[in-house]
């Protein structure tokens, strides 16, 4: 049985602060980056159909499920043109909502009625001992940028950082957790834009849980759009 039911639940949190290492006789093994590649590569297992080459973009693409978002990540840094790990999503809702895009900070590119956030990690070429394939590429940014890389324990999410309060995170367990990927949004630019957050089609906005700068909960707002993909 799922142990999340409904599109939200008040324990949901976006935490990036948890960081769990296990020492073994070899030396220091990274739990949450090892893990995170094996439940990573379930997830792209299980919707094969969602995931693209974005040659502009000069990476992959996993598209949700109803097809309005995209996480997109790079094949190769040094030929990604703007970002290493994006969100692309359908502006259409949030103009509904009532965005000013011209009210957006420069962070925030809106183009061909798409919205785009996320972040650049480097300028490395990137090298593969085989093929580049999307979860070969994930283990890039793993190996690399492994400060990227996030796990939230409450709800055994792991999750990249795209920078400026916005995320994409994924279940560690799909057989037991309901919210198997879930795009992430911070609110406050679109609120800033005109944007009303509770009446965005599409999207959910709520309250969750993160760690401040001191490791200590605290609660602040987020766009949410969450898809079990065992259904």
């Amino acid at each position: 049985m799922k142990k999340i039911s409904g599109i939200i639940n008040t324990a949901f949190a976006v935490s990036f602060a948890l960081t769990v290492l296990l020492e073994v006789s070899c030396g220091n093994l990274d739990v949450v980056g090892k893990d995170s590649v094996n439940s990573f590569d379930k997830v792209l297992k299980a919707a094969p159909e969602a995931i693209r080459p974005d040659e502009m973009n000069a990476g992959w693409s996993f598209s949700a499920p109803d097809n309005e978002a995209r996480f997109i990540w790079s094949r190769n840094f040094a030929e990604s043109p703007v970002h290493d790990v994006m969100l692309e999503i359908n502006a259409a809702p949030f103009i509904a909502a009532g965005l000013n895009a011209e009210k957006l900070p420069d962070a925030i590119a809106v183009y061909d009625g798409k919205i785009m956030v996320g972040t650049k990690l480097g300028e490395e070429v990137l090298k593969y001992s085989g093929e580049a394939t999307p979860l070969a590429s994930y283990e890039q940014i793993v190996k690399l940028k492994r400060s990227a890389i996030g796990y939230h324990g409450a709800l055994d999410h792991y999750g990249v950082n795209l920078s400026g309060g916005n995320l994409f995170e994924w279940a560690k367990d799909m057989g037991t957790n309901d919210k198997d990927i879930v795009f992430v949004l911070n609110p406050e630019p679109f609120i800033n834009a005109g944007v009303d957050p509770g009446n965005i089609e599409g999207w959910v906005f709520a309250k969750v849980t993160v760690d401040d700068a001191n490791g200590k909960p605290v609660e602040v707002d987020k766009l949410l759009k969450p898809f079990n993909l065992l259904d």
